[in-house]
């Protein structure tokens, strides 16, 4: 059962490839993370399941490892109570950023730069470890998850989207190169994983809305990226998006204590 739904969740992984011919003719990587966009903004004291069942564990402080830290959104969201803050990114830009966040909330911090669970031996523990929008990521889920819960002195927290976050641009890669992409894996797909590698997780789906906003130039300019277009497509994806607006994301929660 445990290899089976490993397998799996890897080879789903791997269809999400890009076909060569499309990365060669790409003007730089599709597979980018603009520090800018992961910058904490707006109201991170979000009612969603993630953050209360960390909130759960924290109600008198305590600590919190956040894995693929980037800004520290996740961290900064239970911020308080917590009041000692661990971000671990394979980014130093993501890094500054979340120093200088803690910095701002007068909070203590440390910061682990390398790939996960590569750095687990020089990462300290904490009362929650929280990882959001990691693991669709990550092929080999088994040490990943085994290094999360053994840093957790109480429960992990996995945020992910129910279905792959590339699912987003599954249309738009139909419509501008005429290519299928794939529908695995899944969050139910994690938490097999997860179950199947010993711990007794739950998860809890739910819907974060958001009202339409314009299309700026970043949107267009970070999806072209995504698709592997050049600046002359600019145009059309800009009436794409404007033609097609995302105000609905679907996520899920896996958690489970330790």
């Amino acid at each position: 059962m445990t290899n089976d739904a490993l397998e799996h969740w890897a080879h789903s992984l791997q269809q999400w490839g890009i076909p060569q011919h499309i990365l060669d003719a790409a003007p730089q990587s599709p597979w980018i993370h603009p520090v800018s966009t992961f910058t904490p903004q707006g109201n991170l004291y979000v009612d969603v399941p993630s953050r209360h069942r960390a909130l759960e564990i924290l109600a008198n402080g305590g600590s919190v490892l956040d894995i693929g830290c980037g800004g520290g959104r996740a961290a900064f969201g239970l911020v308080p109570p917590a009041t000692h803050v661990i971000g671990v990114d394979h980014q130093q830009e993501m890094l500054d950023v979340f120093a200088d966040q803690a910095t701002q909330r007068g909070i203590s911090c440390d910061t682990v730069l390398g790939d996960w669970p590569d750095v687990s031996d020089i990462t300290a523990t904490a009362d929650v470890v929280v990882c959001h929008h990691v693991f669709y990521n990550v092929q080999n889920l088994a040490p990943f998850v085994h290094a999360l819960s053994s840093h957790a002195r109480k429960r992990v927290v996995v945020e992910i989207p129910t279905l792959h976050p590339l699912s987003s641009l599954s249309a738009m890669w139909k419509e501008f190169w005429n290519l299928d992409r794939p529908t695995s894996p899944s969050s139910l797909d994690a938490l097999a994983v997860v179950r199947a590698l010993g711990y007794d997780a739950h998860l809890e789906e739910f819907v974060q809305e958001s009202e339409v906003r314009p299309v700026t130039n970043t949107d267009v300019e970070f999806t072209r990226i995504r698709l592997c277009l050049t600046a002359d497509r600019d145009t059309d994806i800009r009436a794409y998006l404007e033609s097609h607006p995302v105000t609905r994301r679907h996520l899920a929660t896996i958690w489970w204590d330790v």
